[in-house]
């Protein structure tokens, strides 16, 4: 592999700007090829957005509650059990847990927003210390020259002053 091979960092970059930061909601593939997976996709999403609200926990739980008093009557603590686990625990459990993973995805999403924004101001400081370094660079390279020119007339009149004593 040579230097051709390699990726161009201002390509990069410039590709990394144009696309911004990686959210949530970029990876639901809306916009994807296949008919199928968008399809899949879209119903997966509004199935999502519809259970994955507190109203739909609470509407699981009165849902849930209907059955209560028949297993109650029954008074077989296994019953009573399974009532407990499939039916209330599951119902109610599934949207919350979608409101949590909600929420952490809005969080996950500021967190890649504030990082993106973080790694552009540092992008953009390295910039301005390359230019800062390369200007440096040029001070120290014209000082050399007029250094090498200085010891150059001096080694001139150090012989000049050395031919005239003898």
């Amino acid at each position: 592999m040579d230097a051709t091979d390699l990726p161009k960092p201002q390509e990069h970059l410039d590709a990394r700007i144009a696309a911004g930061p990686i959210k949530v909601n970029d990876q639901r593939q809306l916009d994807h090829a296949s008919f199928i997976t968008r399809l899949n996709a879209k119903l997966g999403l509004k199935v999502t957005t519809i259970i994955g609200t507190m109203w739909a926990a609470y509407l699981f739980s009165l849902i849930a509650l209907v059955g209560l008093p028949g297993v109650i009557q029954r008074g077989d603590i296994v019953t009573i059990v399974i009532w407990l686990s499939s039916s209330f625990l599951q119902l109610v459990l599934l949207p919350i847990i979608i409101v949590g993973q909600n929420i952490q995805a809005k969080a996950a999403d500021a967190r890649a927003e504030a990082t993106y924004n973080d790694a552009a101001a540092i992008l953009q400081q390295a910039i301005e210390i390359q230019a800062h370094l390369l200007n440096q660079d040029q001070q120290l390279a014209a000082q050399d020259a007029a250094l090498e020119k200085m010891i150059t007339s001096l080694s001139l009149v150090e012989q000049k002053l050395t031919e005239n004593r003898n």
